[in-house]
């Protein structure tokens, strides 16, 4: 299965991600803030970020477009997971290089299943 990198500061929501996802075959690597996020996409081998958009210190956006700006990680599948719903939020998601966004609350169903199509779009 895939590497995939969580960050989100709120730990129960990490632990969600993870659990599912792990339960999945993934191997997920865990951080709590955006500059752990960078480096530990930097420093290790992901097949995909999952990203909290409200981070302190560096925001899941601001992840994403240094991810896009940098040629080893420029195209490394990300998916925004926020709870900011409105379309201007989405737009600006999308804007920053994310391949999908998730909204909290949200199904770990859905989680799932948003990870497996975007990882199988990349395959392709």
């Amino acid at each position: 299965m895939a590497h995939v990198l969580i960050a989100d500061d709120d730990a129960d929501i990490r632990d969600l991600v993870a659990f599912k996802l792990t339960q999945s075959g993934h191997q997920v690597t865990a951080v709590e803030d955006g500059m752990a996020a960078l480096r530990a996409a930097r420093e290790n081998t992901v097949d995909l970020a999952l990203l909290d958009i409200r981070m302190p210190g560096m925001s899941g956006l601001d992840v994403c477009r240094e991810l896009r700006a940098t040629a080893r990680t420029a195209t490394l599948p990300v998916i925004m997971i926020t709870a900011r719903s409105q379309e201007a939020d989405v737009e600006v998601g999308f804007a920053a290089g994310a391949d999908d966004y998730i909204i909290k609350p949200f199904s770990p169903r859905e989680l799932s299943s948003r990870v497996t199509a975007v990882l199988n779009r990349v395959e392709r």
